[in-house]
């Protein structure tokens, strides 16, 4: 995988974990939180943000996405990429992601090993990255949270 997509892949990943970290707090200004976060990261990207309930503007058709509730999407105006983090009522999450991706046409990177995999992701989540020739995915779960970040290819 290039280096500047890895980049924008981790720099995409980053701003939609600490999305979803910063507004999973419940208390009285949630509201203003999400509205700070989605601000920033829009300021900050250029793009579209949203903190719960949509897929962002422009995300690819070809990518499916699990069933359940999408608590960010955030896509990058000039990189063309994208952050989908869903709360999965799938049984298997993981499994029935990478069903649907491979069903759509994508394919397992198979060249990337454990090591970096641990690094993409701090060792903490289940991640693999697909392809399909126009996109890159890298998919990471755990748990029930499913999260697709999105790159040109």
């Amino acid at each position: 995988m290039p280096r500047a997509a890895v980049r924008t892949a981790l720099a995409v990943a980053a701003a939609g974990l600490a999305a979803g970290l910063l507004t999973g707090c419940v208390n009285p200004v949630e509201g203003l939180v999400k509205n700070g976060v989605e601000g920033a990261i829009e300021d900050a990207t250029g793009g579209d943000v949203s903190l719960g309930g949509e897929l962002p503007e422009g995300f690819p058709a070809e990518i499916p996405v699990v069933e359940g509730q999408i608590t960010v999407g955030i896509g990058t105006g000039e990189s063309n990429s994208w952050v989908v983090v869903v709360k999965s009522t799938e049984a298997d999450p993981a499994a029935a992601a990478s069903a649907a991706l491979e069903g759509a046409g994508f394919t397992v990177d198979t060249s990337m090993t454990q090591e970096q995999r641990d690094a993409l992701t701090g060792g903490q989540l289940d991640a693999n990255v697909y392809s399909n020739g126009t996109y890159l995915v890298l998919l990471t779960t755990q748990d029930d949270t499913v999260s697709y970040t999105v790159t040109p290819q």
